[in-house]
């Protein structure tokens, strides 16, 4: 859907639920401006296109006891494409996970509370892939919002 069929209304509302996915009804419709039935009518029709999908919660992975962060690149051995995306999914601690074009066909986000815990989950899939692991720093761009063009 071009971002064009959003007009400034949507965006609004678009925006205040990317800061707090849980804004009680009139507070979305004053960042809005409208009244909360019209706000809410809106909302839904968001739904009902595609354009919202779900609400959400921020989680500080940290207190979770996950300190360590990793970016893991992951390239299946031949004819193992299917087992070793089985095996991502099966494994919790990849928290998110792409499938995407290049050298690699896969790059997953991990939690991990030690670097031995990395080991051992990476092992997992060390028979049936190579993997290439970057240990996130620091996230200076949350996921946010694209620009609405």
């Amino acid at each position: 859907m071009p971002n064009d069929i959003l007009d400034a209304i949507d965006q609004r509302i678009l925006a205040a639920l990317s800061r707090n996915a849980r804004m009680p009804l009139k507070e979305l419709a004053e960042a809005a401006g409208l009244s909360s039935p019209s706000c809410a009518e809106r909302v839904r029709r968001l739904e009902e296109r595609g354009v919202i999908s779900g609400f959400t919660v921020d989680l500080d992975l940290a207190a979770l006891g996950y300190p360590l962060q990793a970016i893991v690149r992951v390239r299946p051995l031949p004819g193992q494409l299917h087992i070793v995306e089985r095996l991502i999914q099966e494994i919790p601690e990849f928290i998110e996970c792409d499938k995407v074009t290049g050298d690699d066909c896969f790059i997953a986000r991990l939690v991990v509370r030690s670097m031995s815990e990395l080991d051992g989950l990476l092992d997992k899939i060390a028979e049936r892939a190579e993997t290439n692991t970057s240990m996130i720093k620091a996230s200076p761009i949350k996921r946010r919002l694209p620009p609405f063009r």
